[in-house]
């Protein structure tokens, strides 16, 4: 960024995850924005920034870990509180999109809760949305104004291709839903073949899906096991037994978002998989690490997109040259 622009953005991070607000602002080279921020004896929040937001082109770095209620009211108070302190444009950059998973009705009387949190972020005084690798493409269109849809997958597959190199790699889908995420990754990965995995799903039970069977040739491969997030790891997991069953040679997993809540992590390091790699768009605490997980970091990618908003840029030549 110019100096001109450096001076006219502010950076703000939320209590979800500091560390990633410093990461990215260390790419940057701009400070983060001080606040004070504290909770009331009843729960309640209270937001207030040290420094005069007027004018300023102000970005708002939230990740919605384990506490997604607590976090995303958080982030809603902050935004109100730019808003009311005359930010000239507001973005809000949620790595992890909570309430994803809830992008349409599978049955009468359920909500789309997805929707209302864009609804939220807009009432609010959001002018722009970055979010990375969203459940749902669809998910954008809720959002009523730009939203930028980073992509994590050439980060993951990078590291895949570095690591293990490209022969006698297979790009494995967990289910049929994720064959387009697998097809980006085999292309990305020099045109290797695919497989996914015949899963049922019953919508009544949270957390719970049944591995049938492997369709594709995966015997003597190393089976690259891909997936937008890992939450209990049942699915994966499941899957991996599958590979194995069906003669993998070995299996690696990855996935953008590691939600890991428990007992993933048990599940993972006793699955046999070779390594599960994710990245940091979720803080992953020492209690959730195991052997074999490693933890790439998003923040070069989101500095990037923050630097292209600013200089009026791309955020698509990121992933498209």
């Amino acid at each position: 960024m110019t100096d001109e622009t450096r001076r006219r953005t502010m950076l703000v991070g939320g209590r979800g995850y500091p560390e990633l607000t410093e990461q990215v602002a260390k790419h940057l080279d701009v400070p983060v924005t001080p606040q004070s921020v504290y909770d009331f004896a009843n729960g309640e929040t209270f937001v207030r920034f040290e420094e005069s937001v007027r004018g300023a082109d102000v970005f708002v770095v939230q990740s919605v870990g384990s506490r997604p209620d607590k976090a995303l009211l958080e982030t809603l108070i902050m935004v109100d509180s730019l808003k009311r302190a005359s930010a000239g444009r507001i973005t809000v950059i949620l790595p992890f999109y909570p309430y994803a998973r809830q992008d349409k009705k599978h049955r009468g009387r359920e909500p789309v809760t997805a929707r209302l949190v864009s609804d939220l972020l807009h009432t609010a005084g959001a002018h722009r949305l970055i979010t990375v690798d969203l459940h749902a493409d669809q998910i954008q269109g809720f959002f009523d104004g730009p939203v930028d849809h980073l992509q994590a997958q050439p980060l993951l597959a990078a590291h895949v291709q570095a690591t293990y190199g490209p022969d006698d790699l297979t790009v494995v889908s967990p289910d049929a839903g994720r064959a387009r995420l697998a097809e980006k990754w085999a292309g990305g990965l020099g045109s290797a073949p695919m497989a996914f995995i015949h899963k049922t799903r019953d919508v009544a039970v949270p957390n719970h899906a049944v591995a049938n069977r492997v369709v594709g040739d995966v015997a003597g491969r190393l089976c690259v096991l891909v997936d937008d997030m890992i939450d209990t790891a049942g699915t994966v997991a499941a899957a991996v037994e599958r590979l194995f069953a069906a003669g993998a040679r070995d299996v690696v997993v990855a996935a953008t978002h590691g939600v890991l809540s428990d007992p993933a992590s048990t599940r993972l390091a006793g699955s046999g998989v070779r390594e599960v790699i994710v990245t940091n768009t979720l803080e992953v605490p020492d209690e959730r690490r195991f052997p074999g997980l490693t933890v790439l970091s998003i923040a070069p990618l989101i500095a990037s997109a923050i630097e292209q908003i600013v200089e009026d840029g791309s955020v698509t030549s990121l992933f498209e040259g």
